[in-house]
């Protein structure tokens, strides 16, 4: 499976290459930026390139998964972005992160738009979902920018945490504004 590669305003997704080691360890190594993911714990080197490989799989057998972000003025990989499947179910959710210091810049929103975008346009997915952990007022706050919806609290990846979802008629809809 090829990955496609989406471009936005400012960003490039695109596949992961042996190269973005070093640069995904930024990502998965940071505690602050770690705080709200995979139980709070950095990841080690060794763990990032395992994350990466499983990605890399993830592609091959689903069609879709993650992408690598970059910041098209920088070239710089800056974190990653895309959709994979919700632990335990048969749904899938948009999933992000980005190195801590391209918070605040509006990129999350911009990543999670495009993989949006793909999983209805181009999966035709009826509806997609995301899991946040209630503390992280600024996820919360990207999900909501991006029109999706708050259902209940759920119990996944070991953690209670707030569920969302978007359906395609609402994306459809959403995207003519």
């Amino acid at each position: 499976m090829i990955v496609p590669e989406i471009e936005t305003a400012r960003l490039k997704l695109r596949a992961f290459t042996p190269a973005d080691l070093d640069a995904l360890f930024l990502v998965f190594g940071d505690s602050e930026v770690m705080r709200y993911i995979s139980g709070g714990k950095p990841r080690s080197l060794e763990e990032t390139n395992k994350g990466m490989l499983r990605t890399v799989e993830g592609w091959r057998k689903r069609g879709f998964g993650l992408w690598a972000v970059v910041e098209k003025e920088s070239g710089r990989l800056i974190g990653y972005c895309g959709l994979i499947p919700l632990e335990e179910t048969s749904e899938i959710e948009v999933a992000y992160a980005l190195a801590k210091e391209h918070w605040g810049k509006g990129y999350a929103a911009e990543a999670a738009l495009a993989a949006l975008r793909f999983g209805f346009e181009t999966l035709r997915r009826e509806r997609i979902v995301a899991v946040v952990n209630p503390e992280n007022v600024s996820s919360r706050r990207v999900l909501e920018k991006l029109g999706m919806t708050y259902v209940k609290m759920a119990h996944h990846y070991d953690a209670d945490l707030m569920y969302y979802e978007m359906t395609r008629a609402s994306f459809d809809l959403s995207a003519q504004n």
